[in-house]
């Protein structure tokens, strides 16, 4: 008897593994009618050792490329909203791309965000940049949120004292970590935050011990470590998903980074495998590594490679592209869509 499967029956067999992963409306999990986070993962780790001299106890929670749009339903995105809320967390912090590839749903974003019960800092992503960032940030700040482009900040969470310091997006090339750090004060516990996660290396050496990023939303499809050939090999990020670097005390200019899955997505909502699954991660800033269980260690990362000067006028071009013809629609009475369709 033949192995072969017949192509009507692959056909089905590939319609049913995508109605599990990820239904057309949405992305929402069949599971999850019943499941009022719809599937959303909750990961939970403690900060650097570097912060047990600093603070007694601060709750963050990050969550990253929320992409409100068509393509993730506003079912998801309050989902993630309400699971952040029920960990009673201290701080939220957002790594960018709030949109997908115009400003259609910028009411909906501010929407979503004035749902958190904490203060929330952002960074904006290489989307909202596409999009429109100024638009992008107008709407978040609307919604109660503080956005830091190349900025710092210190907040006051009960009777502990935060440093934040935030990247503007470094895919489309706006961030400058000089202007980032300037003024930072040494003698507060500093948070960093930045949509790609390699510019994590260049923040260590400023003795910012935890930096949260996001960007490549784990892969999505994490089975058969493909996420590692389409986000590692193929896109050329040293940082995939998860913790890498060490929160240990070591030499000066080391750290941790964490890169998360993401919420949303831009293009397809599939998501396969346990790492490529939505999340909202939780750090316990004030907690030793190792005091309790968390979802994973810290990883080596991965190869990389930096892109090409031409790669990042191509992104830059992009911006500006996109800027254009949002400016020519509004002359021409069109409205506000922008970027790619």
């Amino acid at each position: 008897m033949s192995d072969a499967v017949p192509a009507r029956d692959a056909r089905e067999r590939w319609r049913g593994l995508f109605r599990r992963g990820a239904d057309a409306s949405g992305g929402v999990p069949d599971a999850g009618e019943a499941d009022p986070t719809l599937g959303i993962r909750l990961r939970r780790f403690a900060g650097p050792a570097a912060y047990l001299e600093q603070l007694s106890s601060l709750r963050i929670a990050h969550l990253t490329d929320q992409h409100v749009g068509r393509v993730t339903s506003v079912r998801v995105q309050r989902a993630a909203v309400a699971l952040t809320n029920q960990q009673r967390p201290d701080l939220v912090v957002l790594t960018g791309d709030f949109v997908c590839h115009s400003q259609l749903y910028l009411d909906q974003l501010e929407e979503v965000v004035r749902g958190f019960e904490a203060p929330v800092i952002a960074v904006l992503g290489n989307h909202d940049h596409w999009s429109g960032a100024d638009a992008v940030r107008r709407a978040l700040e609307r919604g109660g949120v503080a956005v830091l482009c190349n900025a710092s900040t210190v907040i006051t969470l009960g009777h502990e004292r935060l440093q934040v310091v935030g990247l503007d997006d470094a895919y489309t090339g706006h961030a400058s970590r000089e202007k980032a750090v300037k003024g930072m004060r040494r003698d507060l516990p500093t948070l960093g935050l930045s949509h790609i996660a390699e510019e994590a290396d260049g923040l260590w050496r400023h003795g910012i011990p935890l930096v949260l990023s996001g960007h490549t939303h784990a892969g999505q499809v994490t089975v058969a470590r493909l996420h590692e050939l389409s986000i590692g090999k193929i896109a050329g990020h040293r940082y995939i998903h998860g913790l890498y670097g060490t929160r240990q005390r070591g030499e000066p200019g080391q750290g941790a980074v964490y890169v998360g899955a993401g919420i949303g997505a831009a293009v397809m909502p599939l998501r396969l495998g346990e790492r490529g699954q939505r999340e909202v991660a939780i750090f316990e800033l004030g907690s030793e590594p190792g005091s309790f269980d968390e979802h994973h260690a810290e990883q080596a990362p991965h190869r990389g490679r930096k892109p090409s000067p031409e790669l990042l006028a191509s992104r830059a071009a992009r911006v500006a592209k996109n800027r254009e013809r949002r400016a020519r629609a509004h002359r021409h009475g069109e409205g506000s869509a922008g970027g790619e369709p």
